[in-house]
């Protein structure tokens, strides 16, 4: 019997479908499923393309194309199809990420074409949490950022951007898109931060995505000279309390094999590994 097979860029009258592929693994998918639920199907809401794969006339795979290249609930076969479309719409995005295995194959493919890399980080622990730790005391002094802060809480959101990633976010177009984006964090209510006495952010993080099976944790930072005083355990206690109260009955997160402090973090707080997630930067 054959096997028909195809990809193609997918309409906003392909939502229900699209949706039924993401919450397959709503964890993994939640950054992508966040912006669908905000924005559907159409690219320039969306802010990129959801390629979708089709076999037997049945959508069974995804990847955004966007600022990122993303593969969703991505098989083997559906990777090269996705392969060869990026190939032929030549690189836009700032970095290919999402799960390991579907994302090593899917830079395997692509890299002869895009390469080099500016960075590939292979193994990016992927971790969740449904409850509260019995033994970490959220931090009192964590609270929502208002929205007259957003010059209070910029500057600690480009340093984070920049040490983690190693590029600044204020690259390019002068930062407009990640201001934009931060302010619109703010505004959902969903970027948290604690002050010192002189105003200054001394501990932040955001809830990136949120859907209603789950929400993904980000841009979580310390400033340097408050670092080594224990901060950020209570800290992150303190956003997973918002986010399993207010966002989801699910956080995650994801961070670099080698940042074993982090790492070590988020286990006291409860979180535990359940898969890997892999970034290649541009």
């Amino acid at each position: 019997m054959l096997t028909q097979t195809t990809t193609r860029v997918l309409e906003p009258k392909d939502l229900e479908a699209a949706l039924a592929v993401l919450d397959r693994e709503p964890v993994a998918n939640a950054f992508v499923t966040s912006r669908v639920h905000v924005a559907g199907l159409d690219p320039w809401r969306l802010g990129g393309e959801m390629w979708g794969w089709y076999e037997d006339g049945m959508l069974t795979s995804l990847c955004y194309a966007g600022a990122n290249l993303v593969p969703l609930c991505a098989t083997p076969r559906a990777v090269r199809a996705f392969a060869d479309r990026a190939r032929r719409s030549g690189r836009r995005c700032s970095s290919v990420v999402g799960p390991a295995e579907a994302t090593a194959q899917l830079w395997r493919l692509l890299e002869p074409s895009w390469g080099p890399a500016r960075e590939v980080r292979a193994h990016q622990p992927l971790m969740v949490s449904d409850r509260l730790p019995a033994d970490v005391t959220p931090d009192p002094y964590v609270r929502r950022v208002r929205k007259d802060e957003m010059e209070t809480i910029l500057p600690a959101c480009v340093a984070m951007f920049t040490e983690e990633v190693g590029v600044s976010p204020l690259a390019g177009d002068g930062g407009l898109l990640y201001q934009a984006r931060v302010a619109e964090l703010v505004g959902a209510g969903r970027s948290f931060a604690r002050l010192d006495q002189d105003g200054k952010v001394v501990f932040k993080a955001e809830i990136g995505a949120a859907t209603p099976q789950a929400c993904q944790i980000q841009g979580v930072w310390v400033a340097p000279e408050y670092r080594g005083r224990g901060l950020a355990a209570p800290g992150m206690a303190a956003v997973l309390r918002y986010a399993l109260a207010d966002v989801a009955p699910v956080a995650s997160l994801y961070v670099n094999d080698f940042n074993t402090a982090a790492r070590a973090t988020y286990r006291k707080v409860g979180f535990h590994e359940v898969g890997e997630f892999m970034s290649v930067l541009f």
